[in-house]
Order: structure tokens, then sequence, then C-alpha cells
């Protein structure tokens, strides 16, 4: 099957047996488990599916678990007391095991048989509501990826596969199901699902697959923000920022997404591309090792190099310093925020994080003292330590800043001007700064 596949032919069906793939049920949730077995026994036929499966097969650990079935919601409902029903545009049921939930699905029908059950909505290409049942195979051609649409049967621990989805895991690419541009208009949001599963699986997009984005992009914007901001969660807060990043990039779709961060990196300021990749690797690090992130300051660095280039050109036009740095912030957060949808809680602290930048540069000592006093410290001291790149000045204010800190009170008050002109640079006797191993910074300890 080649990569535009087909929209209309039957499915092929290809059988892996237990014995010819690596799907072990040791490595499936207890709470997937329970569901597949009670729908099994209740006479429906029940299937592990999509990245789960496609996890699995490849040696991966997934956290989440996906079921299909030919049982309606209604009727998953009456077999599971801790099943609640959501959604209206995909009706699915939830089955709640203490901190974990099972998606369960109905099987998914193309709506075009004659008395196919339920409802399916389609506006300007996009699908509004999709609510018809179906068959196994009508479901497999509905799915997105080819890699995402494999079965794993818990009859007899086989895996259906409808679509060519093995062929494409051995060939390590992401291929659509159905035409590629059709498929997009249906959900724009799947172009950036094709950037973030290539990031995460190190696969290639296939060339039929990538071909529509510049065309289609524009889609993004009609788009709901709220879910572009889910979307760049599992992008960029999931342990492959950077690769899924560097892959926006390359797809064209950063601009789309990101406008200001597109803008901002196409002047060509290298120093800020530093400090962009830089943070997303260290929140990379931060996930693998189990530690906490905040999408705070991952969106502050993101829109960081507008912010600082906007708010330099309004100084430079005579406004108050701290008049421009909230204007700048006001300015392009919310431009960001017709896009992707960035609660108020985590605006506040990127824009406290943006303002605290230029009072590292003031070193009197009431200054120092009230900056080393505020909530949001250390998130912008390690937001400076990632402007490292900007210049050696910038270099050194990190360091006299994280000698500083590790001062007594006293110690430090002592060593301060009370009063001075707080120029761009810290003056060499405010403070002994001595060689010390520099510290990593961090994409900030603690959530906002």
């Amino acid at each position: 099957m080649n990569s535009e596949a087909r929209n209309d032919a039957r499915p092929a069906l290809r059988i892996i047996p237990r014995e010819q793939h690596t799907i072990s049920r040791k490595n499936i949730s207890k709470a997937a488990l329970r569901v597949l077995y009670r729908l099994n026994e209740a006479g429906y036929d029940a299937f592990l599916v999509g990245g789960a499966v496609r996890d699995l097969l490849l040696g991966g650990h997934p956290k989440d678990f996906d079921v299909a079935t030919n049982a309606t919601p209604d009727e998953v409902k009456k077999l599971f007391r801790n099943c609640r029903l959501i959604g209206r545009r995909f009706r699915l049921a939830h089955v709640v095991y203490g901190p974990e939930i099972i998606e369960v699905a109905t099987f998914r029908g193309t709506g075009e048989e004659e008395g196919a059950e339920g409802e399916r909505r389609i506006v300007d290409g996009r699908i509004v509501r999709d609510n018809v049942w179906g068959t196994i195979e009508e479901d497999a051609l509905r799915r997105d990826f080819r890699v995402n649409a494999m079965y794993y049967d818990i009859s007899d621990f086989s895996v259906r596969d409808y679509v060519g989805g093995m062929q494409d895991l051995q060939d390590r690419v992401l291929r659509l199901i159905g035409e590629p541009a059709t498929r997009y208009r249906e959900d724009p949001v799947r172009m950036l699902r094709a950037a973030r599963l290539a990031a995460k699986l190190g696969f290639s997009i296939d060339a039929a697959a990538a071909a529509p984005f510049e065309e289609l992009g524009p889609l993004l914007a009609e788009a709901a923000p709220a879910r572009l901001f889910d979307e760049s969660l599992k992008m960029f807060l999931a342990g492959h920022g950077l690769k899924s990043f560097r892959m926006l990039e390359q797809c064209g779709l950063l601009k789309f997404l990101f406008p200001a961060t597109a803008r901002a990196l196409r002047r060509g300021d290298e120093a800020l591309r530093a400090l962009v990749e830089q943070g997303l690797a260290n929140t990379d690090a931060r996930v693998v090792e189990g530690k906490s992130v905040t999408p705070a300051f991952l969106f502050a660095v993101l829109l960081w190099g507008e912010v600082r280039d906007l708010a330099h050109h309004l100084v430079a036009g005579g406004k108050d310093a701290n008049e421009a740095w909230a204007r700048a912030a006001l300015q392009v957060v919310g431009e960001q925020c017709q896009r992707v949808a960035i609660p108020r809680r985590f605006t506040f602290t990127m824009e406290e994080i943006w303002s605290l930048q230029p009072r590292f540069e003031q070193v009197q000592r009431k200054k120092v003292l009230r900056l080393l006093a505020h909530p949001r410290f250390r998130a912008a001291f390690d937001f400076l330590l990632l402007r490292e790149h900007e210049s050696p000045a910038m270099r050194e204010l990190g360091l006299w800043w994280d000698h500083a800190q590790q001062l007594p009170h006293d110690t430090l008050a002592a060593a301060l001007p009370s009063h001075g002109g707080g120029g761009n640079e810290p003056e060499p006797a405010a403070a002994p700064v001595r060689k010390r191993r520099r510290r990593k910074p961090s994409a900030k300890s603690k959530p906002a």
C-alpha cells in the first residue's frame, strides 16, 4: 500500500499472531486488562488500540491505554459502575480505576451506509460531530496515521493491522490514512500531531503527508485555542520538546502555532536560538529525571525574543522602562493567546519573569535584597542564566548573581553600594566574585 492510502478500498487485514509480535500483557496496565476482559466476557469485541499498541510494539512503556469495541457507550456504562460518558463531538466512555482512566471508544463508521446509527456532521471540511457507529474495518480507516491504526485483540492476543501500520513501524515513517489534504481539513491539529509524533518516535514524515503543511497551516488559526494549548503541552513538556520544536521549524508549522517566536528567530539572532533550545533541552532533562516543570517558564522562553525586542524599541522611543516591559508583555501574550489559550495563572508568571530581567542589572543594596526576596526570583534567575549567550557581560551578570545568593545576608548587604547609577553591568567592587562552578539553569523546579 503506498503513502496515499485509499479511502474507499476495503482494508487488507494482516493478523500478527502472539508469537510473532512483542506485546506482553505484563506491560499493559491492570485497569486496561480488566476493561478488555470484561467487554470480551460480555460478548463484545475488545481491542487495545492506537498509541499504546504502537509504543508497545516499539518496546516502549505507554502511560495511557485506549480501548476500541463494538459496544456502544451506553452498553459500556451498563457493564462498569465506575464509568462515565463524556463528549458531544466524539462520544466516549471513561472507565475510572483510582487515578487511571481507560478511554473506551465505539468503532466509528463513515456514516455513508444506509441506516447507519448515530450522527456525523462536517462543516467546511471539518468534523464537528462524529458519533456514527461502524465496523472495526471502518474504524481503522477513520484513524489518522497508519501506525496508530493497529488493534491488540484480547481474545487471542494477536495484533490486527488493516492499513499497513506494521510496515510503517519497520520503515520508521509516518503515513496518513486517506488523502492528506482532506484529513487535515477534517482536523487541522493532525498537522501538529504529525510533527509531535515524528519527534517523539524519531520517525520521518512521509512526503505526501508533509506536502500540504504550508498551504493548510493557516487552518490552525481556526482550531480551538484551548486545544492548541493542550497540544503544546504534549509537544514541549513530555520529554521531547527540543525535537518537537526543531520538527515544527523543519515542517514550517512553527509560524502558525507561535508566530512571535518564528518572527524573532527569522531575524537571525543566534543567542536567542541558543536560549530557546537550551531552555527546551533543560525542560526535557527535568522530565526525564521526574522533576516538576511548568508551562509558564517554557512559554516565557519561547516568547522572549519578541518581548525583549519590543520592550527595547519602546524604551528607545522614550517610554519608561517599566511601562515598556509591561506593554511589550501584554501585546505579545495577547497575540499568542489568540492562537494558544495560555491560562492567566501562567501568563502572570511569564510577565513577572520578563519584567525582572532588567532588575538584575541594578546592584544597589536595597534593589538586590528586594530582588532576592521576590517570589519569582528563582525562575527569573534561571531565565537569566539561559541568556548567557547574549553577551560576555550577561554571562558575568549570571555569575555575579549566582555568587551573591550564596553569601550570608549581612555579608552581601555590607558589600553592596547603598546607591549608585545602576548601569548595565554590576560594579566590580559590589561583591567579591570568585570562580565557582556554574549552576545549570533549569525549567523552574515548581509549577507556578
